[in-house]
C-alpha cells in the first residue's frame, strides 16, 4: 500500500509515530478491533531498524559467516578439503532485495488491515494532535484519541571533542552499506551488536580487531557467557584488544583507510573503524516538549508497567523508551497496549511484564539466555539461597572435527530455595539459539528443577543436557 497524502478523517482512534516493528505490532492489532489507526514513518521505509539495518540482515549474514565455518568442518566428514571463498558484492544485493521484500510487506499488511500509512515526519502539535511534515514540506495534522511514540533508536557514534576522527568511522548500519568486503577492520565496543559483527567478518575472512574497555565481551551477561565467549572468540583469529579505549582516529573521509589510535600506545591502519558503543533513542524535535513528555537525561521517554506516559492517553513502545532494547520486545508492549485500549473485556489489565526476556546472541558460536545472571541471583536471593547446575561439552557434531575447530558449548542453570525454581538459564553453543526458546516458556512458567529433571531427554541432542544436569 503506497502512503497516503492526507487525512482521510477528522479523528483517528489511534496514530503511532513511527513505522517499525513496535509500530506495526501495535497499529495492526488496534485495526484488528475496527479501530481507525494511522501510522506516520519518516524514512519513506517501513520496517524499522530491524527489518532494514538490524535483526534481519544481520541474520542473514551470519547464516553466510555459519556456511563459512561448516565448509572450513567439511573434511571432518570425508569431504574434499574446501577453503570457502565468499562474494560479498554479489550477495550484498541478493541480501537487500530480500530486506526490501519484508519492508514492502509492512505496507501490504497495512493495506490488508486497513492501516493508514504517512510518510512523514511526525511531532506533537498538542496532546491530541500530530503534526505531518512531508518530504516536499507540506503539512497536515492528524488528531487522535490516542498516540503512540514508536520512534525507535540510532547507533551511537563518540563525538568529535570526545575521540578526534571518529566521524571517519561508520556504525551498523554502515555495515550493511558496505559493497565491498573489507579486509581489514576495528571493531569498537563489546556488546552483542559488536561481537556479532566481529564474528561474522572473521568468519568470512576479513582481519578483525575488537578494542573492549573491560576483560570481556557481554558485559552484562552472566559471566559463563563472558569468559566462554571471549576465549572462544580470541581463539577463531579475532584480536581482541582488551582494558583498551580510542583515544583519536586519523583519516580523509568516510569509507577511506584509517588509523585507529588506543591508549595503549599501539597503532592499527585499517580498512574501516566501526562504532558499535551503544544507541541512543530518536525522541529530538518530536514536540515532546509542547506536550510535556518527560524524557530521561538520555533523552529515553519514561513510562510506567503499561508504556504510559505521563501525559493521558500519549504511549511509548520500543527503543525510545530505554529498556529492553528487542523488536520481539517492541511488538509485544505494542500488542498489549491495543488489547487494552480497544480490545475486549479480559484484556483490561493486560501488559508486558519484563521479568524473563530471553534472548540471543549470534556469535560464533551462538548464545541464549533467559532470567538471572548468577550474580543477579545472588544479590535478589542470597549466595545461601542459590544453587548452580553446570553442564560442559563438546556438540557431537564436533566429534569429526579438528580439535582446533571444536566449538565449545556451555549451559548454566541458576536455581533458588529449596525447591529449585529455575531462575536463570544461559547457554553457549550450536543450536542455543533455538533451543533457549522452548526452555524460556519453562522459566516464565515458573518451573521447578524438578520439572526439568522428570522431562525425558531427547537423544542424541546438545539440549538433552539441560534436563539431565546433576
Amino acid at each position: 500500500m503506497p502512503p497516503v497524502t492526507k487525512p482521510s478523517a477528522d479523528r483517528y482512534d489511534y496514530v503511532i509515530i513511527g513505522g517499525g516493528s513496535g509500530a506495526s505490532g501495535t497499529a495492526r492489532r488496534a485495526a484488528s478491533y475496527g479501530k481507525k489507526v494511522a501510522v506516520v514513518e519518516a524514512t519513506g521505509v517501513l520496517g524499522g531498524c530491524c527489518v532494514k539495518v538490524g535483526c534481519i540482515p544481520k541474520k542473514i549474514m551470519w547464516y553466510a559467516a555459519d556456511m563459512a565455518d561448516k565448509l572450513r568442518n567439511a573434511s571432518g566428514y570425508n569431504y574434499a578439503p574446501i577453503e570457502p571463498k565468499f562474494d560479498w558484492e554479489t550477495f550484498k544485493p541478493r541480501r537487500d532485495k530480500y530486506v526490501n521484500n519484508l519492508t514492502d510487506a509492512y505496507a501490504r499488511n497495512f493495506g490488508k488491515d486497513g492501516v493508514e500509512y504517512h510518510d512523514g515526519w511526525g511531532r506533537f502539535k498538542d496532546e491530541h494532535t500530530v503534526e505531518v511534515t512531508r518530504h516536499d514540506g507540506s503539512t497536515y495534522e492528524l488528531v487522535a484519541d490516542y498516540i503512540c511514540i514508536a520512534t525507535g533508536s540510532r547507533p551511537t557514534i563518540p563525538k568529535e571533542d570526545a575521540v578526534p576522527g571518529a566521524k571517519y568511522g561508520i556504525s551498523s548500519d554502515g555495515f550493511f552499506e558496505l559493497e565491498k568486503q573489507p579486509k581489514k577492520v576495528v571493531i569498537v565496543g563489546a556488546g552483542y551488536i559488536a561481537l556479532e559483527l566481529a564474528g561474522v567478518l572473521n568468519a568470512l575472512g576479513t582481519e578483525t580487531h575488537m578494542a573492549i574497555r573491560y576483560e570481556t565481551v557481554l558485559r552484562t551477561f552472566d559471566p559463563m557467557i563472558q569468559n566462554v565467549i571471549t576465549d572462544w572468540t580470541e581463539h577463531t583469529g579475532v584480536k581482541i584488544h582488551k582494558k583498551t579505549k580510542v583515544t583519536r582516529v586519523e583519516g580523509t573521509k568516510v569509507g577511506e583507510p584509517v588509523t585507529v589510535y588506543f591508549d595503549s600506545g599501539e597503532v592499527v591502519q585499517a580498512d574501516y573503524i566501526l562504532w558499535a558503543v551503544g544507541r541512543e533513542p530518536v525522541t529530538e524535535d518530536c514536540g515532546l516538549d509542547k506536550v510535556g513528555v518527560k524524557t530521561d537525561p538520555k533523552g529515553n521517554i519514561i513510562v510506567d508497567e503499561w508504556q504510559a506516559t505521563n501525559v493521558p492517553h500519549i504511549f511509548a513502545i520500543g527503543d525510545c523508551q530505554g529498556k529492553a532494547l528487542l523488536t520481539p520486545v517492541a511488538i509485544a508492549a505494542g500488542r498489549r497496549i491495543s488489547n487494552r485500549l480497544f480490545g475486549p473485556a479480559k484484556f483490561k489489565e493486560d501488559k508486558l511484564a519484563y521479568d524473563n526476556i530471553p534472548t540471543v546472541v549470534f556469535s560464533h558460536p551462538p548464545i541464549g539466555t533467559v532470567g538471572l545472571t548468577e550474580p543477579e541471583a545472588h544479590k535478589k536471593y542470597g549466595h545461601e539461597n542459590v544453587k548452580i547446575y553446570n553442564a560442559k561439552f563438546k556438540s557431537m557434531f564436533f566429534d569429526f572435527v579438528d580439535d582446533e575447530h571444536k566449538e565449545p558449548t556451555v549451559y548454566k542453570l541458576i536455581v533458588v530455595g529449596e525447591e529449585e525454581k529455575v531462575v536463570g538459564l544461559h547457554m553457549v553453543g550450536a543450536g542455543s539459539d533455538e533451543a533457549v526458546q522452548g526452555f524460556s516458556v519453562a522459566v516464565k512458567m515458573g518451573a521447578l528443577k524438578k520439572h526439568f529433571d522428570d522431562t525425558v531427554a531427547i537423544h542424541p541432542t546438545s539440549a538433552e543436557e539441560i534436563v539431565t544436569m546433576r
